[in-house]
């Protein structure tokens, strides 16, 4: 699958390539969406739009990744560390907040998978609840 090449040249390592390669395609298969640049450095999968009480409302990335030069940046719903501990406990070494991974292989795919999936999840039902139009 072809994917989207951030501008930085820390994606150009082997090993981040090898990573980004893979993390594109979990994302994918998650969210059922195509990898898409954001800006410079996040590639996405899928849209939400949310509305905040205060009226605010924008559109964020369903699921993606920042891939830097020590770790890869998950784009996911935020309160994982409230709401996972069993599957990040599980996941296998990374950083807390978003999961900040330094290579796929020190973690279970299984259970990032699963994260994924949950994260989405959320998202699809925050963009339901928007009023934002839906995909047919």
């Amino acid at each position: 699958m072809p994917i989207p090449r951030p501008s930085s040249p820390l994606f150009r390592t082997p090993g981040r390539q090898a990573d980004t390669r893979a993390l594109c395609a979990l994302l994918a298969e998650v969210t059922g969406e195509p990898a898409v640049m954001w800006g410079t450095g996040i590639i996405g999968f899928g849209v939400y739009h949310y509305r905040y009480q205060s009226g605010h409302e924008d559109t964020s990335v369903l699921a993606g990744f920042a891939p830097r030069k020590a770790r890869l940046v998950l784009c996911l719903v935020g309160g994982f560390e409230d709401r996972h501990q069993e599957l990040l406990a599980r996941l296998g070494p990374h950083k807390a907040g978003n999961p900040y991974l330094k290579r796929l292989a020190d973690v279970d795919l299984d259970v990032l998978r699963d994260l994924v999936d949950r994260s989405v999840r959320v998202r699809r039902e925050v963009d339901r609840a928007s009023g934002a139009p839906q995909a047919q």
